[in-house]
């Protein structure tokens, strides 16, 4: 009797777990019956994002997919030359020092509640607290007052002009509604469960696996014509390849030695290539804060020892060229009469024996870098081959990103960082120059101090003359080449591989994505 009620119990519990999987089945079934043209783009990332939040968003991974999940006051046109609106439907200077942005009516939140003014002056108010931590802070220190004049019309009052006044705001807004009462911002669940007026919004968050956002149904431009991005978080370089490679991925950065060695015909089939300069470059920074890096002799010997193009050359083939200076080609901050310094291995040698170095005791010191870019893992190796020809010994470290970032960067524990910037067309010196963003969360890294640049840099932030404040860039472009903080070492190309299966790709000046909302997957 016991027996056969255990085999009728056991069948019961068999035919249940059949019907749970063919009612799964169904689901799944049904649901693409019912949306049979659902597309979906795959992104690759490096790492997992620390914060999706705009003001906090200060790795490269955050920052990528914040800008889906939020908007700011204004941005960059496709060629990011001119402002143009975004949350504010006009804007205007009333004199030099007054700004007001009468903001579109017809934005929404994800969670529906209506975007106002409130949400901006409480984005505001957030940034310029002390219950924060973040660089972007600094962008609004000019910033008198932000005054509400109705629920769709703010006003900005500087203490002086400022000629950022305008790219300032294009920092994404928050909610007000939803952080208002929150107490700490820094550790919310916010930040993994952001809210924002972006053309998509965060559907699923999986660390060190996916992240998926789905399309606004009531985004304010439209609704986007593809329906999910995927993010596939994929630390190591060469699987990402292989990825993209398989068409597992729709859009991708291409190394220039794997675009010009290894790709074949097939890929360029099912690819299509688009590359343009960067506005990056990578450097070597030296912690200015420990004794042997504070020697401007030490400096410029590690600088007359490595050979920039050689570098270049192995590394990007014909796809990068030599940086000279802290700002771009093509800006008025660029300075054409600096050049890159050609290698010198007799003086090099000199300055360092100058300095105390020498055979029997030798410069020490380790390049830490990530393995988020395929790229400078081998860039320290050839650096370390190149200084060990002046005597010099290298011990190379590669961190995962976030590891990286978080124990040896933002602590300024290192002896150098093997590091990139990216670059605003209009270049603002004192984020990454100034002695006061020398503090924790701040992006003067490497504790660079000079009394002559913080004066450059105060008297620049006032000036409206695009002449003027062009020639004063230069000249810090000069002094900051000359104290030798960084060694500037390559600007690289940008390559990036598009699935052929994604159609209405726009190129410009400034990047493929300005138009993204209109992307079709067929």
């Amino acid at each position: 009797m016991k027996k056969t009620a255990l085999i009728f119990l056991s069948l019961v519990i068999l035919a249940t777990f059949f019907l749970l999987i063919d009612n799964d089945s169904l689901q799944k079934k049904t649901k693409e019956k019912a949306h049979p043209n659902l597309s979906t783009l795959h992104l690759a990332i490096a790492s997992n994002p620390a914060r999706l939040n705009p003001i906090l968003a200060i790795d490269s991974s955050s920052a990528e997919i914040t800008d889906f999940l939020f908007n700011g006051l204004v941005k960059f046109d496709k060629d990011s030359k001119e402002i143009i609106g975004d949350l504010a439907e006009k804007f205007y200077f009333k004199g030099k020092k007054k700004l007001v942005f009468e903001l579109r009516r017809d934005v929404l939140w994800h969670d529906g509640k209506k975007f106002t003014a409130k949400d901006v002056l409480f984005t505001y108010k957030t940034l310029i607290s002390d219950k924060i931590v973040s660089p972007y802070s600094a962008e609004f220190r000019f910033v008198a007052d932000v005054k509400i004049i109705d629920d769709y019309t703010i006003e900005v009052t500087y203490k002086k002009p400022y000629f950022k006044a305008l790219e300032t705001w294009m920092m994404g807004i928050l909610p007000e509604h939803i952080l208002k009462d929150e107490k700490n911002l820094m550790n919310s669940s916010f930040n993994t469960h952001p809210i924002g007026t972006g053309a998509y919004k965060l559907q699923q968050l999986e660390f060190s696996k996916n992240i998926e956002l789905s399309a606004f149904d009531d985004y304010f431009e439209g609704r986007p014509k593809i329906d999910t991005i995927s993010f596939h978080v994929i630390g190591d370089a060469m699987t990402r390849f292989l990825m993209l490679k398989s068409a597992q991925l729709d859009v991708g950065s291409v190394e220039p030695f794997v675009y010009e060695r290894q790709l074949k015909k097939d890929f360029f089939e099912k690819f299509d290539i688009h590359e343009k300069i960067s506005l990056s470059y990578a450097y070597l920074g030296f912690n200015l804060r420990k004794k042997k890096f504070q020697d401007p002799k030490v400096r410029k010997a590690l600088s007359l020892a490595i050979d920039r193009q050689e570098l270049v050359d192995i590394l990007f083939l014909k796809h990068a060229t030599v940086c000279t200076g802290p700002f771009l080609p093509g800006t008025i901050a660029f300075n054409s009469e600096v050049k890159a310094p050609s290698q010198n291995i007799q003086e090099a040698k000199r300055l360092l024996k100058e300095a105390g170095y020498d055979k029997n005791h030798p410069l020490t010191f380790e390049i830490a870098t990530s393995n988020a870019s395929s790229i400078r893992p081998y860039a320290a190796e050839i650096l370390q081959y190149q200084l060990k020809k002046v005597g010099v010994i290298v011990k190379l470290r590669v961190m995962e990103w976030q590891a990286f970032l978080n124990m040896v960067v933002f602590p300024h524990k290192f002896d150098t960082v093997l590091l990139g910037w990216g670059l605003s067309p209009t270049p603002d010196p004192y984020m990454l120059w100034h002695s006061k963003s020398d503090k924790p969360g701040g992006f003067n890294l490497v504790g660079y101090h000079n009394r002559e640049i913080d004066a450059l840099i105060e008297s620049s932030q006032t000036m409206i003359d695009r002449e003027k404040l062009g020639a004063l860039w230069r000249k810090m472009f000069q002094i900051i080449v000359d104290d030798n903080p960084y060694l500037f070492l390559y600007i690289p190309n940008s390559i990036t591989a598009v699935n052929k299966k994604i159609e209405h790709i726009e190129p410009a000046l400034g990047g493929i994505w300005h138009n993204y909302i209109q992307w079709e997957k067929n």
